[in-house]
């Protein structure tokens, strides 16, 4: 790595995933433009991000304090967790404003053809909750091959504990031309029509 510092710093922002050479170096010019509590903030913000954040206890959600505010906040629905790969989705299912129960994030869905089995999944750790009140699972994995071998896995495995299993519809998104839409899409959006 070089000595330089913006060279150093283009290098380091060029390895963040989506972060091209070019924006890279955009990036270490801004910090470089900015005022000095800019840079020592942002260093600041990194350092915090990696000591302070860790796997909340309960959900295995990313947090700075644990339980996570999702799982202290008692406001939410504790009959029905919603299942998803990653953090990015809890986050993306909550910009909805649609769910108010409780999440549990696997961190990965289960790619056997990548060494990823139920045990490099946060799987163990949703077994616990279910047995308390928990009604519904809601399974919101991604619509992949991988994403729909975790849905089965875990309908297979929790429905034989008294929970009802539902897994998130799938179909044409909004503003989407039916024309374009691929024939698993459209078939998935047939099956899953639902009453006007």
């Amino acid at each position: 790595m070089s000595a330089d510092p913006i060279a150093r710093l283009t290098v380091l922002f060029a390895r963040l995933p989506g972060v091209g050479e070019k924006t890279a170096q955009r990036l270490a010019f801004h910090v470089l433009k900015s005022p000095p509590e800019y840079a020592r903030d942002l260093a600041a913000a990194l350092l915090a991000l990696r000591d302070e954040v860790r796997l909340c206890s309960t959900c295995c959600n990313l947090t700075a304090q644990d339980p996570c505010p999702v799982c202290k906040d008692q406001q939410r629905d504790r009959r029905i967790i919603c299942v998803v790969e990653s953090v990015p989705d809890l986050l993306a299912v909550e910009r909805t404003r649609e769910f108010r129960g409780l999440y549990h994030v696997l961190h990965g869905a289960l790619s056997p053809l990548d060494g990823v089995g139920p045990d490099q999944l946060k799987i163990k750790e949703l077994l616990p909750r279910i047995s308390a009140g928990v009604e519904e699972v809601i399974v919101a994995t991604d619509p992949t091959v991988e994403g729909e071998a975790t849905a089965l896995y875990l309908t297979r495995l929790l429905k034989p504990l008294g929970v009802r299993v539902t897994r998130i519809a799938q179909g044409v998104p909004m503003g989407g031309d039916l024309e374009y839409a691929d024939q698993v899409t459209l078939a998935r959006a047939l099956q899953g029509r639902r009453e006007m």
